[in-house]
């Protein structure tokens, strides 16, 4: 069988149709050229070239090989090219997990950044809660989660890539749709659509914090885990609810979003989160834009 070395020194000679002028191109003498020439020939059991003292000029065969040697070295040097971007993270596959809400702004935004900053990464993306999230970490499933602040496994490296504000969903025509901004006691005995205790962690522990530490007390109507089902119930008249600012990206309509009064403005977190030994190089190319949109949003 031929070797890429062989196909190189053929297009050489095919280029050039003169041996000393192929040979300098290649940093080789005449006498190895030719025996590569040689080599190829009794590979392919065909006469590529013919030569004379004065002359060199290709067969019919070698017209027709010429393109598919080309070809083949254009390819074989693809093959490696890609092969050293991706040992150096430049391309390759990360699998990302992410939350629905995390897909209403700050996804989109880090899509757009890898294809402008890292072109050669793709991302596989799976939707999935926080805690299926770390699960699948453990297990190798994804390479980096998307998830809410409510873990505390020591095995994962974290960022955090968001702090928001929550605000206020209410239907439209309700009285505190009116209002330019609502207090937390405006909330007192009014109809809620809370978080799920178990799929929405995060978000119960915090509301139910933000209420005891001001004295109110909604009446839950619901207990949801996902926000765009929080705000169609709340068009529905079913409640009031508190979600993250990045709400607004949905434009849902029949609901109004207002901004919390005073100084109760509770922050909520989204984490970049991944186990420090991965062995994919793409992660850190990953984890370095994750990094540098921190800084440039600080």
């Amino acid at each position: 069988m031929f070797e890429l070395s062989h196909l190189r020194c053929f297009v050489a000679v095919a280029e050039e149709l003169h041996f000393g002028r192929a040979a300098a191109r290649l940093n080789l003498t005449q006498s190895p050229l030719s025996r590569q020439i040689q080599l190829l020939e009794h590979a392919l059991d065909v006469r590529l070239l013919d030569r004379t003292s004065r002359s060199v000029t290709l067969t019919r065969a070698g017209h027709n090989f010429l393109p598919e040697a080309r070809r083949l070295l254009r390819l074989a040097e693809g093959a490696a090219l890609a092969a050293r971007r991706t040992a150096i993270g430049e391309e390759g596959t990360v699998t990302l997990g992410f939350t629905a809400a995390s897909g209403y702004e700050f996804l989109p935004q880090l899509i757009q950044t890898l294809r402008e900053s890292a072109p050669g990464i793709d991302l596989d993306l799976k939707e999935m809660v926080s805690a299926d999230q770390l699960d699948s970490l453990t297990a190798g499933r994804i390479d980096i989660g998307l998830i809410r602040p409510s873990y505390n496994r020591r095995e994962f490296d974290s960022l955090c890539v968001v702090r928001e504000p929550l605000v206020l969903a209410a239907p439209e025509g309700h009285p505190v749709a009116a209002l330019p901004e609502v207090s937390i006691a405006d909330l007192d005995q009014q109809p809620m659509v809370a978080y799920s205790p178990y799929e929405a962690r995060y978000f119960y522990d915090l509301l139910a914090t933000l209420f005891t530490s001001a004295g109110v007390r909604p009446r839950y109507a619901q207990h949801i885990s996902q926000i765009h089902t929080i705000l169609g119930l709340v068009k529905a008249g079913i409640g009031l609810a508190l979600v993250p600012r990045a709400a607004f990206n949905l434009r849902f309509q029949g609901v109004v979003l207002r901004p919390l009064a005073g100084d109760a403005h509770p922050i909520v977190e989204l984490h970049a989160v991944w186990r420090p030994r991965n062995a994919n190089p793409a992660v850190a190319t990953v984890q370095t834009v994750l990094r540098e949109r921190v800084r440039a949003c600080l």
